[in-house]
């Protein structure tokens, strides 16, 4: 074997040591070997690095001649290139240093969403557990040394961000009894449960009530105001920012472009509102159309049992048909669930979380039922298509079982790849006919209009000197979001900037791309093979997944 093959391929193992180093909870979360009693090293020492070490992979791999390689590694090696030039560009924004308030990404949060998906199935990883319990004093007693030494150099979150952070820590301080860290093994552990129990009242409990003292006492009086929520108003926050551009989307689009993408994309979806609202509703005025999807009582949920009931039939009545659209489909079923209580008020309205590889857990949709009686019934089945099927399971699963790529390539996390498709699946899933009636399809159109206004809102916040308020009110005039969903949701984006961008990006590049397929083929063009182009390189950057569907529209001109 040709040794820069070998170098790729062990470039991208070496990838895959390093995020876990960066993220030990990972290797357990997919159910693969590693130290299942370690949490991630939070100090500064520890990141600099972490980011020594990706730009030594980004230079070894940069040094191979991409003309000496096969086909399928010349990919793993650009997209080894991307996802290590992306690290880099997340480690450079020091976004981390000022996330305060979203479960998914702010570092103290973590472990509250992740380690409850552990599946204990041995008493190793069941002592592991413990260990970790143990730990995390000083996880987050220094990830807060951290946090001071960002606050001494001027990266302050804003002080409503840090105010949803208090209040989630006080959710779990205020609810020891379900507590989520509160899991039993499913194999029997001598002694564990006690020792569960005394750890979490002795140390994991009291290590919160210091951070959230830290918060309240040092972070949140130095906080920003909601005039400015924007990481673009921090020291050095123009380039933090289009860092971030640059990790989210994999392009070099600046914000400016996307702002104005947005711009276009919701003036062109208010015509598509007004005709589906006349056939809906009997009215083509944007106003009242958005006004009855956001108030009308027969549009919101009895309750969360009710939502959760539509997301399984919606999921169950796309696995039925998916056959029809795809080559491959995963060979088990996505499970639905509820959003844990510590995580659903300040998360969004459902987030999908990946199977594990040794197939301990499946691949799951997590429906939020908090405030569901004021939750928009119309998004329900977009939503579904969204994070389960054929979105976010259909993707992330067939990544995970080509078991023939490296490791890397089926567990990469490339935001507008995957988000991207997901927000595909929403359109596709129409021309599959799985939504039900027309305001099942006002319901895509609405999530349509929150992933444009994404690149609106996110890059005025951020870039263009947006006030939260100016936030808010921008997506109330130009989507029939819920009140409660546009709350969170513009706190979303204010906390984690430009991810939010990769939806509507990747979505515009998937379209591209079956557009140039089908003009280029013609009447061979095969929606099944598109569809098994795209997913079937794993998880992609943007510009490798062009380089592959035009190899395979050559391929099939041929």
């Amino acid at each position: 074997m040709d040794r820069a093959v070998v170098s790729c391929v062990e470039l991208a193992d070496e990838f895959v040591r390093l995020l876990f180093e960066q993220q030990p909870m990972s290797s357990s979360l997919y159910g693969l070997p590693g130290a299942h009693d370690r949490l991630a090293d939070t100090s500064a020492t520890a990141v600099a690095k972490l980011h020594d070490g990706y730009s030594g992979i980004v230079a070894r791999a940069e040094a191979i001649d991409p003309a000496s390689l096969t086909p399928a590694d010349r990919i793993t090696r650009g997209v080894l290139i991307s996802l290590a030039k992306a690290e880099i560009d997340r480690i450079d924004s020091r976004l981390e240093d000022i996330s305060v308030s979203n479960g998914l990404h702010s570092v103290p949060l973590r472990p509250l969403m992740v380690l409850p998906q552990i599946v204990l199935d041995d008493e190793e990883k069941a002592r592991g557990f413990l260990t970790r319990l143990a730990g995390m004093a000083s996880y987050l007693d220094v990830f807060a040394e951290r946090q001071r030494g960002a606050l001494s150099d001027g990266l302050v979150p804003p002080a409503f961000l840090t105010r949803v952070g208090i209040e989630a820590i006080d959710r779990y301080l205020n609810a020891p009894d379900a507590d989520p860290l509160r899991i039993t093994p499913r194999v029997a552990v001598e002694g564990f449960e006690a020792e569960r129990d005394r750890l979490l009242a002795e140390v994991v409990r009291p290590a919160y009530a210091r951070y959230r003292a830290f918060l309240a006492e040092e972070v949140e009086p130095v906080g920003n105001s909601e005039d400015r929520p924007g990481i673009g108003q921090l020291p050095g926050g123009q380039e933090r920012y289009a860092a971030l551009i640059r990790a989210e989307t994999t392009t070099e689009r600046t914000a400016r472009e996307l702002h104005d993408t947005g711009l276009a994309i919701i003036e062109k979806l208010a015509a598509e509102f007004r005709a589906l609202g006349e056939k809906a509703f009997g009215t083509g005025d944007l106003a009242e159309i958005f006004e009855r999807l956001r108030t009308d009582p027969a549009l919101h949920w009895r309750d969360g049992d009710e939502l959760v009931e539509a997301a399984r039939q919606a999921v169950a009545r796309a696995e039925a048909v998916a056959p029809q659209w795809f080559s491959a489909v995963p060979e088990h079923a996505c499970a639905v669930a509820v959003a844990p209580d510590t995580a659903a008020k300040s998360s969004a309205v459902a987030y999908y979380m990946r199977a594990s590889l040794d197939g301990s857990r499946p691949g799951t949709y997590f429906a939020n039922t908090y405030n569901a009686e004021k939750r928009s019934r119309a998004v329900s089945e977009a939503v579904a298509f969204h994070e389960a099927v054929p979105g976010h399971h259909f993707q992330l699963f067939l990544a995970q079982g080509m078991t023939g790529l490296p490791l890397m390539r089926r567990i990469a996390r490339v935001n507008s790849f995957s988000e991207g498709w997901a927000l595909y699946a929403e359109q596709l899933a129409n021309e599959m006919g799985l939504y039900s009636d027309d305001v099942a399809r006002l319901g895509m159109l609405i999530q349509d209009s929150k992933r444009a206004a994404r690149l609106v809102v996110d890059t005025g916040m951020h870039a263009l000197g947006w006030s939260r308020q100016k936030a808010v009110d921008y997506l109330r005039e130009n989507t029939p979001m819920a009140p409660v969903e546009v709350e969170t949701e513009v706190n979303r984006y204010a906390s984690w900037p430009g991810q939010a961008l990769g939806y509507m990006v990747g979505r515009l590049e998937i379209e591209r791309l079956r557009s140039e397929a089908e003009r280029e083929l013609g009447e061979r063009f095969d929606i099944r093979a598109f569809h098994g182009v795209v997913l079937g390189s794993g998880t992609v950057p943007l510009p490798v997944l062009a380089t592959a569907v035009a190899e395979w529209i050559e391929k099939e001109k041929a």
